[in-house]
């Protein structure tokens, strides 16, 4: 059984930065694709970054240029930079594996980011 367990979540101001953090337990970590999440209060949940196994990277419009997704398969973690996040980011974060990119089967917990000054 996988478990997805993130961190770094808080409040952060409009222009600052913050990391998130998700560890994965199990030791197919490093052939599964992963990504990063997000849903606001009253919206569905979006996709926010991902990152298949080799690490390329895909991104949602509305964060490209801002954020960054990267993994450390040593560590079986998976990152989120979020840097000069704006009001609109405030939501809870959520990480995800699976086989393949956009099919995953395990989902963490959920972060909660605040921006806000």
């Amino acid at each position: 059984q996988v478990q997805l367990v993130e961190s770094g979540g808080g409040l952060v101001q409009p222009g600052g930065s913050l990391r998130l953090s998700c560890a994965a337990s199990g030791s197919i970590f490093s052939i599964n694709a992963m990504g990063w999440y997000r849903q606001a209060p009253g919206k569905q949940r979006e996709l926010v970054a991902a990152i298949t196994s080799g690490g390329s990277t895909n991104y949602a419009d509305s964060v490209k240029g801002r954020f960054t997704i990267s993994r450390d398969n040593a560590k079986n973690t998976v990152y989120l930079q979020m840097n000069s996040p704006k009001p609109e980011d405030t939501a809870v974060y959520y990480c995800s594996l699976g086989p393949r990119q956009y099919e995953y089967d395990y989902w963490g917990q959920g972060t909660q980011v605040t921006v806000s000054s």
